[in-house]
């Protein structure tokens, strides 16, 4: 078993997140998308998509997309339950993973295709697109700081998978994307840095 990871990239970091949450190590295969080495025909022999992370398992079976790379490892090693453990716990995880990623990741990515020097070599930009979504953006960090104010992770009280996409995308917003959320988001600011804080954020 191995993992395809690049280190700077957020949702390889969100399945490291996890694994360390769960204390599971797996090898990483550090690969280069700078170099476009997931591009190559090898690589999307193993996922058609061309993305990672990609989780490659020793008979060759190779599953994508961070989430469903973690759901396998819940059902692995389901202690501790990082998607819930009741029915409820399960619903309102699934919930709010949906909602972090529609509502925020994906308008950080929109403004990260369309508004960054860094993607302008390899897609025509729309910099209204870019202008449009970092508002949405605010939108995403308004909804998780009301969430928060009665929460202490994202989900309810207990840390779960959520906290992990969220803290490995909101990173990306804040650094490399270039949107930050407003330090007056006083809940947003606690959780970022009580998540920060546990060892598993250093994966």
């Amino acid at each position: 078993m191995k993992l395809y990871d690049y280190k700077a990239g957020p949702n390889p970091r969100r399945v490291r997140i996890f694994l360390a949450e769960k204390g599971i190590s797996v090898p990483l295969v550090h690969t280069d998308i700078v170099k476009r080495e997931q591009k190559t025909p090898e690589f999307l022999a193993k996922n058609p998509i061309g993305s990672i992370p990609v989780l490659e398992l020793e008979d060759g079976t190779c599953i994508s997309e961070s989430v469903a790379i973690c759901r396998y490892f819940e059902e692995l090693h389901p202690d501790p339950p990082l998607f819930g453990a009741t029915p409820l716990e399960i619903a309102k995880i699934e919930m709010w993973l949906r909602r972090v990623e529609l509502n925020f990741m994906v308008p950080v990515g929109m403004v990260w295709i369309h508004g960054h020097p860094l993607t302008a070599r390899l897609i025509k930009q729309i910099p209204e697109a870019a202008d449009q979504n970092r508002k949405r953006v605010h939108m995403g960090y308004k909804l998780l700081d009301d969430q928060l104010a009665d929460h202490a992770f994202i989900a309810g009280d207990g840390y779960s998978v959520v906290d992990a996409v969220l803290l490995a995308s909101l990173d990306f917003a804040n650094g490399l994307v270039g949107v930050p959320y407003d330090p007056e988001l006083k809940h947003l600011k606690r959780w970022h840095e009580a998540v920060s804080a546990r060892p598993s954020a250093d994966a």
